[in-house]
């Protein structure tokens, strides 16, 4: 029989990603004297630890992964189940859960993440990367392989062909340049150099062992048929030794999903193949997977396999056709191509208003089109005027940002306050790393938005910066920096002071000018 508390919570939380803790432990603090409850579905939450600001936008954190009684243990007043929410009903301000149980609340705040987008979903030869559990999976099956395809051209995709060695890579992508989502052409022409070369441990830039468990050695073990929590920077110290080749039935599990992939979450994560070599990758460009082929197939039909200098040239479990007409073959393909926010089941039978790529729209206030529920992180769409320097991307620090400020506003609602959109929403700010390089991205980075009216500054020096500065009437309105520039600050405060640059513009970016002292 169905248990049913009678008296409402104050707040429910759904999700134990960044997101969700985060709006957890902000209204544990602002309201200490509350009971909350968070929901998740998985044995692993991630908290935030060692935050620090860089600067006004910018800000480095760890990210912890731990069990998920140490939110109670950590916020007394929090109680946390670990458990699905199956069902809502909105108009009765009531949760269900796995087991039958409903919670009622008088406010909602869903932190539910995103889920993959898996080409090929039921392909047993096809891995999806998504959490903690997957690429172990990943890590366990690359021991043995010799090739293996790449599909996307976001930020795991990028870590992946750069960190994986012993094993040939082909990274098919839909785009003209490599990591397109978050660099451009000319960054990406920089950066490729950087896939094929030998990785020098000595000369490479180091990278934090932040991501950790309490004596880096996960304690929980998830659930069946339960990802774990998401990967944050710097995730793994821990070297394993796998086994095994990829079997035919071992990927066919339906899973509940953790949060997305954080940046530099391949950090120290030992990802070798069987081959003795380096790097060994070759990028096919402005394409997409056509059909992929069993072995069986492949002979059946008398294909031909596209062959590459240097790389190995025999029987594959798999082959892939991509729509350029290239037919490769691999031990198993990997998809990383980018997630969908994960509303089910709270739509079902509920009135949200939907984006056009299936988040929940929010308002400035982070509240949906449904009374009295909330939503941050990836499983909303920003649905407010915003900044002329800010855009949405489903970041791990927009899941903190956006956690903390809707607990911020949830706690005003109760107390009949006002409220105004936190700072961080006034620039868009993000640091993580490529190829070893230190990446920070700092407004309208590409030209979103501005069409062609605006002109760009750029600056490189081969294997060690590139610097691209977006200019539009005058004023800097983005940038890219990638290296050790220590031009952050200084380009922050030009996109947030609009200072007219056009005395200045042809100068800017010599280095032999101090930015910092010029416009101090």
């Amino acid at each position: 029989m169905a248990e049913k508390m009678e008296d409402p919570l104050a707040f429910i939380i759904v999700g134990g990603g960044i997101a969700g803790v985060s709006c957890a432990e902000m209204l544990s603090s602002l309201c200490p004297e509350v009971n909350i409850l968070l929901v998740t579905a998985s044995p692993i939450i991630k908290a935030i630890t060692n935050y620090k600001k860089i600067s006004k936008t910018l800000e480095e954190f760890d990210v912890e992964e731990r069990p998920w009684m140490s939110v109670q243990q950590d916020c007394p007043n929090v109680k946390v189940i670990q458990t699905e929410a199956t069902a809502l009903d909105a108009e009765a301000h009531m949760l269900t859960v796995q087991e039958g149980q409903t919670f009622r609340y008088k406010q909602l705040c869903i932190c539910s993440g995103g889920r993959p987008k898996v080409i090929a979903k039921d392909n047993p030869y096809v891995l999806g990367i998504r959490d903690t559990q997957s690429v172990k999976e990943f890590q366990k099956h690359l021991h043995n392989a010799r090739r293996i395809m790449v599909i996307g051209n976001g930020g795991i995709a990028t870590e992946l062909v750069y960190e994986v060695e012993g094993c040939e890579v082909i990274w098919a992508i839909k785009d003209k340049s490599i990591s397109s989502a978050f660099v451009d052409a000319g960054a990406a022409e920089f950066f490729l150099p950087q896939l094929n070369s030998d990785k020098d441990e000595g000369n490479k830039p180091s990278k934090r062992l932040k991501y950790t468990t309490e004596d880096n050695t996960l304690k929980v073990e998830p659930k069946e048929e339960t990802f774990g929590g998401a990967l944050g920077p710097d995730w793994s110290t821990k070297e394993e030794t796998f086994g095994g080749a990829l079997g035919p039935d071992w990927s066919t599990k339906e899973e509940t999903f953790g949060g997305a992939l954080g940046p530099d979450w391949s950090t120290n994560l030992k990802m070798t193949g069987q081959q003795e070599i380096s790097h060994q990758v070759h990028v096919e460009y402005r394409v997409e997977v056509k059909v992929i082929h069993t072995a069986e197939d492949f002979v059946a039909k008398e294909m031909t396999e596209a062959t590459l200098p240097g790389f190995t040239h025999d029987r594959w479990p798999v082959y892939v056709e991509l729509t350029n007409g290239q037919v490769y073959g691999c031990d198993f393909v990997v998809s990383a191509t980018g997630v969908v926010p994960n509303t089910s089941p709270f739509i079902t039978g509920n009135q949200f208003a939907l984006s056009a790529d299936g988040g929940m729209l929010v308002n400035e206030k982070m509240e949906t089109s449904v009374a009295d529920i909330y939503a941050a992180g990836d499983v909303c769409s920003a649905n407010w005027t915003p900044s002329p320097h800010w855009i949405q991307m489903r970041l791990w620090t927009q899941a903190r940002q956006m956690g903390a400020y809707s607990a911020q506003c949830m706690v005003a609602k109760a107390k009949d306050e006002l409220i105004s959109l936190d700072f961080c929403f006034e620039m868009f700010a993000h640091v993580t790393k490529f190829f070893g390089l230190k990446v920070i991205l700092l407004g309208k980075f590409n030209a979103q938005g501005l069409e062609g009216d605006h002109e760009l500054l750029l600056r490189m020096t081969k294997g060690k910066e590139y610097i691209k500065a977006v200019l539009k009437d005058g004023t800097m309105h983005g940038a890219i920096l990638i290296g050790e520039t220590d031009l952050e600050e200084t380009f922050e405060n030009l996109i947030l002071n609009q200072i007219d640059l056009t005395p200045f513009k042809d100068d800017l970016l010599d280095p032999n000018i101090d930015l910092e002292d010029f416009f101090d």
